[in-house]
């Protein structure tokens, strides 16, 4: 298993375009997570301006919501897709330049290849979560004060939440990858399903003629966004008098997870069945 990945690792080294995208991807989600408290306190201060009683500021850097407020911020479909095309680039790459025909020539089987990129996906997944790991512990500590052991760890939950949203939201990419092979084509219909069809879906199903239902957040890529659904905002929950989301559930943990492995069950059945 280890040679599988060091295979992969060889290929991803020198290939520029990884690393430009991974790089954006990083100065995005810094830039989106520093300026979050800023921009939300923006929009409040032009709301208080209509309102008889104005609403208090917002503080999302703090122990232990902090793990939540950005782990949700980090999970915004604009943020995901970046190292989502990145996966899909390094799959369809395999079609185009035919280096997969060349691996099963040189003895790899066609499983094998499939393993290799699953484990790409993971490290992957595994590397970014850690990453923002640290960031949001460092800005917890500069921003809380006098930090504890319990109140660092007490939401902590969000993160094992965040790799499961990230490596979910990854074998998506995966699936349609493997499926259309296609770069250009591929990275077109992953974005447009995922940031144009399902949210559209995901409305129209919410209008009350086909209310009550539970399709919608259940639907692939919400069901990856519901893991971190809400960030917790104390002073606009005590002002709008409603509970948002404070744990991650295991339910809506499970249903993406169900969603990977029909995926990859249905890429092991195709390639194992259609020639290269």
């Amino acid at each position: 298993m280890i040679k599988l990945l060091k295979i992969e690792l060889k290929k991803i080294v020198n290939y520029k375009v990884f690393w430009i995208l991974i790089g954006l991807y990083f100065v995005f989600l810094a830039l989106g997570i520093l300026m979050a408290e800023f921009t939300l306190n923006n929009w409040i201060d032009n709301f208080n301006k209509r309102l008889p009683i104005p609403l208090p500021h917002i503080t999302l850097y703090f122990f232990p919501d902090i793990w939540q407020n950005m782990m949700f911020f980090a999970s915004i479909r604009y943020f995901l897709i970046f190292p989502a095309i990145i996966i899909i680039i390094l799959i369809t790459n395999e079609f185009t330049f035919k280096t997969i025909r060349q691996n099963l020539i040189n003895g790899m089987s066609k499983q094998e290849f499939l393993v290799s990129k699953l484990q790409v996906i993971i490290l992957l997944s595994l590397i970014i979560t850690i990453i923002l790991a640290v960031i949001i512990f460092l800005l917890g500590v500069i921003h809380t004060d006098h930090p504890n052991f319990s109140l660092m760890m007490k939401k902590i939950v969000f993160v094992p939440g965040f790799f499961i949203q990230i490596l979910t939201f990854l074998l998506f990419a995966f699936f349609f990858g493997f499926i259309f092979r296609n770069t250009g084509l591929t990275i077109a219909l992953f974005t447009l399903y995922t940031l144009i069809i399902e949210p559209v879906i995901y409305y129209i199903l919410k209008i009350p003629y086909f209310q009550p239902n539970n399709i919608s957040p259940r639907l692939p890529v919400n069901s990856v966004l519901k893991i971190v659904e809400y960030p917790n905002i104390s002073s606009l929950q005590k002002i709008a008098g409603i509970h948002l989301q404070d744990t991650v559930s295991i339910l809506d943990c499970i249903v993406p997870l169900i969603y990977s492995a029909v995926m990859i069950g249905i890429v092991f059945r195709i390639m194992l069945r259609r020639d290269i």
